[in-house]
């Protein structure tokens, strides 16, 4: 008569095969890297493309988060001053930076210059027109042109500046279109709502554009400066986020996105 217990070495393989695919998502789970820091970062919306690029290889490097609040340097400027939970503030005009400074909202030791910004005119490549200078926007054959709103973000007022040194702005006024930032005036330039634009050269490199730079002699340079808010609570953080902004992979970024290095 045979007998009906199991071996002893097959009810050992038998509890092996069930108790070790149980605990092999824990032991997964532990070799996960876990991210414990989280760092917002309030920027300039001409900055985009080169600080997605930066805050990748950052998060990666340092295991942080970094949570980007895109817009124009003067409403982010008015943001952080109302109290926004903002801990490095970089923005596309130092004039920003430099009041928020004087209302001891941005730590004056930790402000540094450390980029300068161009401005381009983008054409839509679709629209078939011949312009590859500020003097051709006169053309008939141009209904709309889009720039940043000249109030509050820094790339439009240059862009205005631009064109009144040239004599332009009083007749192209009309023709005006305002961007709430300067990434907006792009799209409108890329999606050929407005045919014509004069917007950042960091974010002029989309296929849709073509660019010709813009005579630097006819608008004040646009000094990138960043510092860290005075209400932030992490501070050291930000600290290590500005250093590496200046540091060669930062620096490296900025350059490839069309930004010349302050002297």
């Amino acid at each position: 008569m045979k007998s009906n217990k199991v071996p002893l070495k097959m009810l050992i393989a038998l509890l092996l095969i069930v108790i070790i695919p149980a605990c092999e998502p824990a032991t997964k789970q532990k070799e996960q890297p876990t991210v414990t820091r989280e760092l917002h970062i309030a920027t300039a919306a001409g900055l985009r493309f080169a600080f997605e690029e930066i805050g990748e290889v950052f998060e990666v490097e340092k295991g942080t988060r970094v949570v980007f609040q895109f817009g124009s340097s003067g409403n982010l400027a008015q943001q952080i001053s109302s109290g926004a939970p903002v801990d490095l503030f970089i923005s596309a005009n130092k004039s920003f930076v430099e009041d928020l400074v004087a209302k001891g909202d941005i730590l004056d030791e930790t402000v540094e210059l450390f980029a300068i910004g161009r401005i381009v005119l983008a054409v839509n490549k679709q629209s078939g027109l011949e312009v590859h200078s500020l003097n051709d926007l006169s053309c008939d054959e141009i209904d709309y042109i889009s720039i940043a709103n000249p109030s509050h973000a820094p790339y439009g007022m240059a862009a205005k500046e631009a064109l009144e040194n040239k004599g332009l702005w009083d007749q192209l006024e009309d023709k005006l279109i305002y961007g709430e930032t300067v990434t907006q005036a792009m799209q409108f330039v890329r999606t050929g709502n407005a045919p014509v634009g004069i917007i950042a050269l960091s974010i002029a490199g989309v296929p849709e554009i073509e660019s010709f730079p813009v005579d630097e002699m006819l608008y004040n340079p646009l000094e990138q400066m960043l510092g860290v808010v005075s209400h932030s609570q992490q501070k050291e953080l930000a600290l290590e986020f500005a250093a590496f902004v200046n540091g060669p992979r930062g620096q490296a970024i900025m350059k490839k996105h069309g930004f010349d290095m302050p002297e």
